[in-house]
C-alpha cells in the first residue's frame, strides 16, 4: 500500500538477515530513548536499520559490521514520523511538492490527504494529478477518494459529479487508501442509493470509509451514521462531541488547523475521563501557509495537545500508530519496530515536541528545520490554470437584493453569523435597510452582503446572501476558494466592488482578492484549479500576508478571514449556509428564502 516503495513481502529475507547478525544494518541509530508507541514507554533502545525498514530494535550490536552507519542519537528522544489523518493540501495553497518541502522538516513524514478541493474544479483528472506527484517524494502520501462531489447534491454546482461508478474505479488505482469523508451524512441516514452505493464499492474494495458528521450532540444520528460502516470522524467541536465518538467505536480525529482551534475541547475527552486514547487521532485539516512557516504542522497539533494537558506519548500515539491502525497501515508505519520503514524523528524534548532531525526510509531528509532531500520539479498541464468559467461579465446589479416593498425604510433578512475559529455558524435575523427597493449592507451592525457564482461554465447562477461578523467598513473581497464546489465566492459592503473583486478573479484564473472603491488592494493569483499556486510556501505566504493586511484596511480583525469566509458556502455544515443556487438551512437541509416578507 505505501507508494513507489518496496512492499514488505519483498524484503523479508533481507531484513531477517540483518536481525539475525547475518547481513550487516546499513545504519544502526544508536543511544537514543525510543519511544513505543504500542506500550507507552520509553526505551534504551538501538535501531538497525536495512535499506529502507527498520530490521530490528533494543541490542543492535550484532547487526553492525565493517560499512555500517553508526548514527549517536545521544540525548534525543526517538518517535516514529508523525502520520496526518486528515489534510486537504489545497488549503495550503501550494502543491503536493512544495507542502511535502514545509512539512517534513516539522516532523510529518505520512499525510493521507483528501484532494476534494481539486475534484469539485477539475474531477478524476484533479485527484489524479495529485496522487501522481505524491508518488515519488519522501513524504508519504495516501489519499482517499473524494465521495461527495459535490457536497451536497441538489444544492449546489461543481465542476464534477462523482458516484459508485467513479468511486469504484478509484479504489483499483495506486494511492487511494479509502473514501474521503463522508459529507452527505443526510444521504447517509435517508438511505439515498448513490451515497450507500459509494459506501459498497469503497467496502468491497477492502478499503476504510472515512466521515464527516457536523451535528454536535447529536448521539442517535452519529450511531446511525457509525451502523453504515464509516469509522472515523473529524467534525468533532465539543468535548462531548469526541467522547461520543469514541464511544460507539469511531476514530476521533481531533482538529487543529488555521481557522479552527477543536484541541482544546476535544482533547478533554481525554484528559478528564479514564478513556483509552488509542482511537483518538490529531489532525491539521486545513492549514494555510503562514501558519504552516510560523506553527509547523502536526508538531504544533501535538504541542497543543500536551499543552491542554495530553501526556505527550499518548498525544505521539495519536499522530503515529492510532493513524496507522485507522488506515490499516500499521505493518508498514506508524512506530519504530521491525519491518517498519524507517522514518524516524529525533526530538530533542518530548513534552516540548522540538524535531531536530527527521529521517524518512532510513535516510535523513531534514536538519534543524531544513529541508535536506532534493525535491522533483512539477509542472501542472497547462489547462488546469484555465478553471474560472463565468456565464457573463459581473455587474453591480448581480448583487441587488430586492426588498419585499419599494423605497426605503427596513427589511428582515437571514444572515449567516460567522463564529472565529469555527466551521460552525449561527442562522440568525436581522432588521436591514432598504435604498431604493434593494437590501443594504450595514456596517453599523457589522453586516455584508455575499454572493456565490457558479464558475464552472454551467448555467452561471448567482445565490445572494448576508454575512455578519467580518467587521468590513467598505470594500469587497472574492475567493476561488469556496468549500467545496469552489465557486466563485464575494463579500462585500457595495454592489460595485463585488463585481469588481469578481471580474478581477476572473481574469486572473482564480485566486483570493481585496478591493476598495474600484481600486485593487492586493491580489494573490492560484492558477491551478483556482486553488493553489505554483510557488513555494514562502511566496504564497507572502503574498496571502498582503491580502490579509489589505483585509484589515477594510476593517476585518479576524485571524484568518479568507479561511472562514470560503466555508460560508460549505452546505453541510451548521446552521446557514450559502451556495449558488441559494440559501441554505443545513440543519433542515432546505433552501430558504433571504428576505422575509
Amino acid at each position: 500500500m505505501v507508494l513507489a516503495r518496496n512492499p514488505l513481502m519483498e524484503v523479508t529475507r533481507d531484513l531477517v538477515a540483518t536481525a539475525t547478525g547475518k547481513t550487516p544494518a546499513d545504519k544502526v541509530i544508536q543511544n537514543g530513548k525510543v519511544v513505543n508507541v504500542f506500550t507507552g514507554e520509553i526505551l534504551n533502545w538501538d535501531v538497525a536499520i536495512k535499506g529502507d525498514r527498520i530490521a530490528t530494535v533494543g541490542d543492535v550490536s550484532h547487526t553492525i559490521g565493517p560499512d555500517t552507519e553508526v548514527i549517536d542519537a545521544e540525548g534525543y528522544y526517538l518517535c516514529p514520523g508523525f502520520m496526518d489523518g486528515h489534510v486537504h493540501v489545497e488549503s495550503s495553497m501550494v502543491t503536493v511538492t512544495q507542502f511535502a518541502r514545509a512539512v517534513l522538516p516539522c516532523g510529518t513524514t505520512t499525510i493521507f490527504m483528501d484532494p476534494h478541493e481539486i475534484a469539485n474544479v477539475l474531477g478524476m483528472d484533479g485527484v489524479k494529478l495529485m496522487v501522481e506527484e505524491g508518488l515519488n517524494l519522501p513524504l508519504k502520501v495516501f489519499a482517499t477518494m473524494p465521495s461527495c462531489v459535490p457536497a451536497a447534491p441538489g444544492f449546489e454546482d461543481a465542476g464534477a459529479v462523482f458516484g459508485p461508478e467513479e468511486i469504484a474505479e478509484a479504489m483499483t488505482w495506486p494511492g487511494i487508501c479509502g473514501l474521503g469523508e463522508m459529507m452527505n451524512f443526510p444521504g447517509v441516514l435517508a438511505g439515498d442509493e448513490s451515497v450507500h452505493g459509494e459506501l459498497k464499492a469503497t467496502m468491497q474494495a477492502g478499503k476504510p470509509i472515512t466521515g464527516h458528521y457536523s451535528v454536535p450532540g447529536d448521539f442517535q444520528g452519529l450511531a446511525a451514521y457509525g451502523a453504515a460502516g464509516i469509522i472515523s470522524c473529524h467534525e468533532s467541536v465539543l468535548t462531548q462531541d469526541a467522547l461520543n465518538r469514541l464511544r460507539l467505536g469511531f476514530y476521533a480525529k481531533m482538529r487543529e488547523g488555521s481557522a479552527w482551534h477543536d484541541v482544546k475541547a476535544t482533547v478533554k475527552s481525554l484528559t478528564e475521563t479514564s478513556v483509552d486514547s488509542r482511537r483518538a487521532i490529531l489532525v491539521s485539516d486545513d492549514c494555510h501557509p503562514d501558519t504552516l512557516l510560523s506553527s509547523g504542522h502536526l508538531n504544533h497539533v501535538v504541542q497543543r495537545a500536551v499543552n491542554e494537558g495530553l501526556d505527550p506519548i499518548r498525544a505521539i500515539q495519536a499522530v503515529t500508530i492510532n493513524t496507522a491502525e485507522c488506515f490499516g497501515v500499521a505493518q508498514d508505519l506508524g512506530a519504530i519496530a521491525p519491518g517498519r520503514f524507517a522514518d524516524i524523528l529525533f526530538l530533542s524534548d518530548l513534552a516540548g515536541v522540538e524535531v531536530e532531525k527527521v529521517m524518512t526510509d532510513g535516510q535523513i531528509t531534514a536538519d534543524a528545520g531544513k529541508m535536506l532531500a532534493d525535491l522533483p520539479e512539477v509542472t501542472y498541464p497547462t489547462n488546469v490554470s484555465s478553471s474560472v468559467h463565468l456565464k457573463e461579465h459581473l455587474k453591480a446589479d448581480h448583487f441587488r437584493i430586492v426588498a419585499p416593498t419599494t423605497g426605503t425604510g427596513t427589511a428582515r433578512a437571514r444572515v449567516m453569523e460567522i463564529l472565529e475559529a469555527s466551521v460552525l455558524n449561527r442562522h440568525k435575523t436581522e432588521e436591514l435597510p432598504v435604498k431604493d427597493g434593494g437590501v443594504e449592507a450595514d456596517s453599523t451592525h457589522d453586516i455584508a452582503k455575499a454572493a456565490v457564482v457558479e464558475r464552472h461554465g454551467g448555467n452561471g447562477s448567482i445565490g445572494l446572501g448576508l454575512v455578519q461578523g467580518f467587521g468590513l467598513n467598505g470594500g469587497a473581497v472574492a475567493s476561488t476558494i469556496a468549500h467545496d464546489s469552489h465557486n466563485l465566492l464575494i463579500v462585500g459592503m457595495n454592489d460595485a466592488d463585488m463585481a469588481l473583486a469578481g471580474n478581477a478573479l476572473a481574469e486572473s484564473g482564480g485566486g483570493m482578492v481585496v478591493v476598495r472603491d474600484g481600486k485593487v488592494l492586493a491580489l494573490l493569483p492560484l492558477p491551478i484549479a483556482g486553488l493553489m499556486s505554483d510557488k513555494s510556501v514562502e511566496e504564497v505566504a507572502d503574498r496571502v500576508k498582503g491580502v490579509h493586511d489589505a483585509w484589515q484596511e477594510l476593517g476585518c480583525r479576524l485571524v484568518s478571514p479568507f479561511m472562514t469566509m470560503s466555508l460560508l458556502s460549505l452546505p453541510v455544515l451548521p446552521e446557514l449556509r450559502l451556495t449558488n443556487r441559494g440559501l441554505v438551512d443545513t440543519l433542515s437541509f432546505s433552501f430558504v428564502d433571504l428576505v422575509q416578507s
